[in-house]
């Protein structure tokens, strides 16, 4: 069982905080909030989605980079664990020797749902990457095979769903030819 300390931590303190067990957590107002570990098929469909976006951003020789597991600041003291984001290597030279937590939105943020996270990344990861400016948001849901592309329109996610074999429509990558099915499909073995 792992206990997590009470006090309230500030963004400072969560750059810098280990307690040696390993485990990984997101700051949520100061309190720290376990996340489990992911699935096969997350790290699957995460893996399949960074090695899209890669080959996208060497085909148009962008200054982009992709980071897997990295946060984002969304608030005074508040930390979310990307599972995958594009942000400009500009912004990954400013944490070259600091902790990968970036305090300028990334481009392009993905949160794959597992069953705990369902109200994380449907509602409070939506308010708070909206809030950041993340310009573009795609929570990819292998429950409900859907994918949901919330682009930033004047302070507020408008949201697109993809099912099945439409292609995913991207404000960051417009050129990307990929099909929630093709997504879905690289989660299993």
């Amino acid at each position: 069982m792992v206990t997590i300390p009470i006090t309230k931590l500030t963004f400072e303190e969560y750059l810098t905080y280990d307690d040696g067990s390993g485990f990984h957590y997101e700051l949520v107002d100061g309190t720290l909030e376990l996340m489990n570990p992911p699935t096969i098929e997350h790290f699957l469909i995460v893996a399949f989605l960074d090695t899209t976006f890669i080959s996208e951003i060497q085909r148009l020789s962008l200054a982009w980079l992709t980071f897997r597991e990295t946060g984002t600041r969304t608030g005074r003291n508040k930390s979310r664990l990307t599972d995958l984001c594009v942000v400009t290597q500009e912004q990954a030279r400013d944490l070259l020797k600091a902790s990968a937590v970036f305090d300028s939105a990334p481009l392009l943020i993905v949160e794959v749902v597992s069953p705990d996270s369902i109200k994380r990344d449907y509602r409070h990861k939506r308010s708070e990457y909206a809030a950041v400016g993340v310009p573009e948001y795609w929570v990819v849901d292998p429950l409900e095979l859907k994918i949901t592309v919330l682009l930033l329109e004047e302070g507020f996610y408008e949201e697109t769903v993809f099912t099945a074999d439409q292609k995913i429509v991207s404000w960051t990558f417009p050129e990307l030819a990929i099909a929630p099915h093709q997504v879905f499909a690289a989660g299993k073995i």
